[in-house]
């Protein structure tokens, strides 16, 4: 397992999409994992708020590290966002998952984002279906 995981986030490091936002692994093991963002201006909507793609892209790599962290792919079936408090401009957003049921089929998940001083800033329950096929990097 600690081979899976060491290669999980060795390939994160790598990825495109979470390298814009820099999204970054705190912490990851089988069935939970945490991770972290720092806002930034570029990030900004029309009001000047933080942007809930941003929020949300956030919760997708939490989502995806979590559920593909025991070594076979598992895809998103569904995500259902709550968006509770705006990020401060500049702010540092942490998200932690944990798988709370997981079959052979399915895993189901539950999101929560934070702020610096530990408010909720949003939270999210989803869904993954779980393939046979193992992590193509490992």
């Amino acid at each position: 397992m600690d081979d899976c995981l060491a290669a999980l986030m060795r390939e994160f490091s790598e990825e495109p999409y979470a390298r814009i936002f820099g999204i970054e692994i705190i912490e990851l093991e089988a069935g939970h994992a945490t991770l972290k963002m720092k806002t930034s201006e570029k990030m900004n909507n029309l009001f000047g708020a933080t942007h809930g793609a941003a929020i949300f892209s956030l919760v997708d790599a939490t989502f995806e590290l979590t559920v593909n962290s025991h070594g076979t792919v598992a895809v998103a079936l569904s995500v259902d966002m709550n968006y509770l408090n705006a990020p401060l401009p500049g702010e540092c957003l942490q998200a932690e998952g944990r798988e709370v049921n997981r079959s052979r089929r399915i895993s189901a998940c539950h999101i929560s984002v934070t702020g610096e001083d530990a408010r909720p800033i949003a939270t999210c329950q989803c869904l993954a279906y779980r393939k046979k096929d193992r992590l193509p990097f490992l």
